[in-house]
This record gives structure tokens, C-alpha cells and sequence, in this order.
């Protein structure tokens, strides 16, 4: 992982995120994009795991359905911004395939 792409993850994913965790993720994802979206899914999965809203009449509420609504946005952010790994529009190769079968024109007897 180069310092650019260092560099987007953090920004998507926060100062506080371990760097090593992200070298590791990246080593086997290989995509920045696929690295953000799986730290993402586990913010997500861990918010999901506890109750989202919990009530202590007349002592507390706490209400994480906003923090989730959150992420979920993010989520969509990252599939659709363009990651630093990402192919130039340029740099795309479209291979095509054809398969055909040859007949002969005539046929003798």
C-alpha cells in the first residue's frame, strides 16, 4: 500500500484507525476501496450486535439508530468515490471473446 492510498483509507475511515490493521487488510483484499467497505461492515455488524436504543426511565436514553444511518451512508460513499486503486477510464482494456463456428460455403460430394 502506497502513502496515497494510506492516505484515502484514513480520510474515509478516520484518524484513529490502526494503520498496520489497514497494511494488513490491504495485503489480503488488495484494493483500498475493499479495505474501507470491510472495516465499514464491521462498524456496522458491531453497532448491530447491541440494542440500537436503550431507555432508563427518567435516568437515560441512548439512541444509536442515527450513528448506524451514519455508516450506512458512508458505505454508499465509498462504493461510489472513486478509490485510489481504482483503473483510469484510459487505463481499462475491454477483451472480447467471439466464438464462431466455420462452415464451409460449398459443399462437395
Amino acid at each position: 500500500m502506497d502513502e496515497f492510498q494510506r492516505s484515502w483509507l484514513l480520510a474515509q475511515l478516520g484518524p484513529d484507525t490502526d494503520p498496520a490493521d489497514l497494511e494488513r487488510r490491504f495485503f489480503r483484499l488488495r484494493s483500498a476501496r475493499a479495505v474501507a467497505l470491510e472495516v465499514l461492515g464491521e462498524r456496522r455488524a458491531k453497532l448491530l450486535a447491541d440494542p440500537l436504543k436503550v431507555t432508563v426511565d427518567g435516568v437515560v436514553t441512548m439512541d444509536l439508530q442515527e450513528n448506524l444511518r451514519g455508516i450506512e451512508r458512508q458505505i454508499e460513499q465509498v462504493r461510489q468515490a472513486p478509490a485510489p486503486d481504482d483503473p483510469e477510464d484510459g487505463d481499462e482494456v475491454d477483451e472480447a471473446l467471439a466464438v464462431t463456428w466455420l462452415v464451409p460455403v460449398r459443399r462437395y460430394r
